[in-house]
C-alpha cells in the first residue's frame, strides 16, 4: 500500500500568498515575532517567513494533526532557522505562554472555517499575548454592512455552513466590535484578490 503524501497542498495558497505579503510588508513590526494560528498546510508560514527579513521567529501552529505533519513536511524540506517546528493550539482552550513573547498574530483562512467561539478566543489570546503596538492579522471573505455581497461569497457561505453550521463567513464590524473588547483597534482593511480583505488589529 503506497504511503500517504505528509505534504498537503493549497491551490488558494499560489494566488494569495504575494498580495498577503506585501500587506504584511508594510504593517508587520521590525523586528517581528510571529504567532500564526490555524497554519493549516503550512504552505503560507514557509514561503512568508523566508520573504520577510524582519521576522525573527516564526511559529506555525494548528489544531488539526494531519495539518501539523503538512506543516513539518514543508518546513523540514524547505528549511531556515527563523521556522519553528509546528505545534498544536486551540484558542478555545487554555493555553500557557508568556505575554510578550509575540508581537505579531496571524490568522489566514481562519474565523470563517471555524465557530464564533474560535475568534471569540482568538480575540481574547492576542489581547493576553500581544506587547503594545504589536498586531493581529486576519485575511479572508467578510461581509461589510456598506458593501453588496458578490455571488461567489454568497454560494461560499452556504457552502460552509453546509459542512458545518457553526461555520460562516463573519460580519466585519461584528469581528471589530470584538478586537476592541479585547483591547486591539482597527488600522486598516485592504481589499484582495478573490473577494477577500487583509484585516490589520493592532493592540493598544
Amino acid at each position: 500500500m503506497k504511503p500517504v503524501q505528509p505534504f498537503h497542498h493549497a491551490p488558494a495558497t499560489q494566488r494569495n500568498r504575494d498580495p498577503i505579503l506585501k500587506v504584511l510588508q508594510t504593517y508587520l513590526p521590525n523586528p517581528a515575532r510571529v504567532l500564526e494560528i490555524a497554519s493549516g498546510t503550512g504552505e503560507h508560514a514557509v514561503y512568508l517567513s523566508a520573504k520577510l527579513p524582519q521576522v525573527t521567529h516564526w511559529q506555525p501552529t494548528d489544531i488539526d494533526p494531519t495539518a501539523i505533519s503538512s506543516i513539518e513536511a514543508w518546513r523540514q524540506r524547505d528549511h531556515h532557522p527563523k521556522l519553528l517546528p509546528a505545534c498544536h493550539l486551540d484558542v478555545i482552550a487554555p493555553i500557557e505562554m508568556t505575554p510578550g513573547d509575540y508581537n505579531t498574530l496571524l490568522a489566514i483562512n481562519m474565523i470563517h472555517i471555524a465557530p464564533w467561539k474560535a475568534t471569540e478566543g482568538l480575540m481574547q489570546l492576542a489581547n493576553k499575548l500581544l506587547r503594545n503596538a504589536g498586531i493581529l492579522y486576519l485575511y479572508g471573505p467578510f461581509w461589510q454592512d456598506d458593501v453588496s455581497p458578490v455571488d461567489s461569497n454568497l454560494a461560499f457561505d452556504v457552502s460552509l455552513r453546509q459542512r458545518n453550521p457553526l461555520w460562516g463567513i463573519r460580519n466585519l464590524n461584528e469581528v471589530t466590535h470584538l478586537a476592541e473588547v479585547n483591547g486591539l483597534t482597527r488600522e486598516t482593511v485592504v481589499p484582495m484578490p478573490a473577494n477577500n480583505l487583509s484585516v490589520v488589529f493592532r493592540k493598544d
